[in-house]
């Protein structure tokens, strides 16, 4: 999986920190997540438990949105065969298959390709009739690659909010808030697409918590954030966007998003079919194997990386010391999503890389890898990186922390050699962050 795995893995405990991470990113992936929700028996179809008979249909879509959803198309076609009538899903990266096209988008800022693709999916959604089956898959990414500007909006006017949102340390919901009620498909429209057909949906996480009405902004979950909501998330944060959007947003353009009480929702049921508990569990089996007692810290990281860093690495110095809270040889597991605030023009790298750079400089004897589990760590081509108390040396902490402070963790990480690459993954169930704390010495 690591294309740079020998010059990173100088030792067994940094050697065991990869073999968690490649775990947790094959836990997560959109075959094993598929293969572990769907089944077929003759024509009963069950997702996670829910039956569909599929002699009740006249026909079964496959459509969807994000960076994993063209491997859980490519699987769902290896279980229902030609039980597809066809579909098409939007994505990154495309994957080969054979009844479910592949629609190309942008990430992480939409694009006139997204618009193009979102549209061919709306298309084949509002052809669906009260006997159809839609299986809708969402997965991470979907955001902006699932884009259709509301009203009179541009998608230079999407590109430019998100990237307002993104340097302004916005958490997830208050972004998507932003983006549900500047999109005709996101928070819940789609729904209203896609009725009266039966929608089942297959998700796959990289939200912390897992809310589904914010995951790929919700576009078949009802939605209880309003334009009022979308405004404060603007004036909190001090985000700055094109005149377009705030005066859409003032103007409550189209309307609400629908909630609840909407009829759309009456034929929509959603599985959660894999999560970062998800790849933490896979991770903690390979510490296990690998003579390491796991621990999973938990999935729910959140805040500003170069401070979690702080944190997290500071629970493995105590353990290293103490044996608190775990005994060592030991690995610590946690995940979620952090944040960047973005001060000045910013460099390379990622929250992850931040994370692994500010851990680092702490100088503690810990193993730390951080990871996003996409491959892409913001919008570098890293996916993360992996430090120890070796990696910033004495003599060069200044500089160290001068590429910190600048949000450029990426330059000096690949300077040392400390970053993680695996290309795309083809999953994304957010970050996760392994720390390997070693034999005590007695």
């Amino acid at each position: 999986m690591f294309s740079n795995r020998e010059a990173l893995a100088t030792d067994a405990d940094r050697a065991a920190a990869l073999d968690c991470i490649e775990a947790a990113i094959e836990a997560g992936s959109p075959e094993a997540a598929t293969r572990s929700a769907v089944e077929l028996d003759e024509r009963t179809l069950a997702v996670d438990g829910t039956t569909y008979e599929l002699d009740e249909y006249d026909e079964v879509v496959v459509v969807g949105a994000g960076k994993a959803a063209g491997g859980v198309a490519r699987e769902l076609e290896s279980v229902l065969g030609d039980a597809i009538s066809g579909g098409v899903v939007v994505t990154k990266h495309p994957v080969e298959t054979e009844r479910v096209r592949s629609a190309v988008g942008d990430h992480p800022l939409p694009s006139e390709r997204s618009v193009d693709a979102t549209a061919d999916l709306v298309e084949t959604v509002r052809a669906a009739g009260e006997r159809t089956l839609v299986l809708f898959v969402l997965t991470g990414g979907a955001s902006a690659l699932l884009s259709a500007p509301a009203g009179s909006l541009t998608v230079e006017d999407l590109r430019e909010t998100t990237e307002a949102l993104l340097a302004g340390g916005v958490p997830i919901g208050g972004i998507n808030a932003v983006r549900k009620h500047c999109s005709a498909v996101k928070g819940g429209r789609l729904a209203r697409e896609a009725a009266p057909a039966t929608v089942c949906g297959l998700v796959l996480s990289d939200v912390v918590g897992n809310d589904r009405s914010t995951i790929g902004s919700g576009p078949t979950v009802p939605d209880e954030t309003t334009f009022a909501d979308a405004l404060g998330v603007l004036d909190r944060y001090d985000v700055a966007v094109p005149g377009a959007v705030r005066e859409h947003l003032e103007a409550e353009t189209g309307g609400e998003t629908p909630d609840s009480s909407d009829s759309a929702f009456e034929r929509v049921d959603h599985h959660l079919i894999a999560d970062n508990m998800t790849a933490l569990a896979g991770a903690a089996e390979a510490a296990e194997s690998a003579g390491y007692e796991p621990l999973v810290l938990t999935s729910r990281l959140r805040g500003e990386a170069s401070e979690v860093g702080k944190t997290l690495v500071s629970t493995g110095a105590e353990a290293a010391a103490t044996g608190t809270p775990v005994e060592p040889p030991a690995v610590l597991l946690a995940g979620g999503e952090c944040t960047v605030s973005i001060d000045g023009e910013g460099g390379s790298g990622g929250p992850n890389q931040e994370l692994a750079l500010s851990a680092a400089l702490e100088g503690e004897p810990v193993v730390l890898a951080a990871v996003d589990t996409d491959g892409e760590d913001g919008s570098s081509d890293a996916a993360g990186a992996l430090v120890d108390g070796a990696t910033v040396s004495d003599g060069d902490r200044e500089r160290a922390a001068d590429h910190l402070g600048a949000n450029d963790a990426g330059t000096y990480l690949a300077e040392v050699g400390a970053t993680i690459e695996t290309g795309p993954t083809g999953t994304n169930v957010n970050d996760v962050v392994v720390l390997v704390v070693g034999e005590r010495s007695s």
